[in-house]
C-alpha cells in the first residue's frame, strides 16, 4: 500500500494499485489525463510509438523544468524518448546540481 509519506519518497503520486509512481510518469498522467495510459506504457518504451503526442511531450519537458530545475536543451531532447531516459536524464543532472550549503 502507498502512504502518503511513500509518494513524496518517491516525488510522486500513487497508482491504482497504490504503488508510488515515477515522476515521470505522474507528470505524464497529469499533461494526458489517463492514469491507465501512463501505467500500461513500459519504462524503456518509445513514448511516440506509444501515443503520446509532440505536443504533449514539448509539455512534459516545460514540466520537467518547472517542477526540478532542470533545464533541457534541444539537443538533450534527441536522447529522451522513454521514460527510463527522461528519469535517468533528471537524475543525473539533479545529482550534478550543487546543493546550497554543500562544501
Amino acid at each position: 500500500m502507498c502512504a502518503a509519506k511513500d509518494a513524496s519518497l518517491f516525488g510522486s503520486q500513487c497508482n491504482e494499485r497504490g504503488t508510488p509512481m515515477s515522476t515521470i510518469r505522474t507528470m505524464l498522467v497529469e499533461l494526458t489525463g489517463t492514469p491507465e495510459f501512463a501505467e500500461a506504457i513500459g519504462d524503456d518504451e518509445d513514448l511516440s510509438a506509444s501515443g503520446i503526442d509532440s505536443g504533449d511531450l514539448v509539455r512534459l519537458i516545460l514540466l520537467i523544468e518547472q517542477r526540478t530545475g532542470v533545464e533541457v536543451t534541444a539537443e538533450d531532447m534527441e536522447g529522451l524518448t522513454t521514460i527510463a531516459d527522461y528519469e535517468r536524464f533528471v537524475a543525473a543532472r539533479d545529482a550534478a546540481t550543487p546543493q546550497p550549503g554543500a562544501a
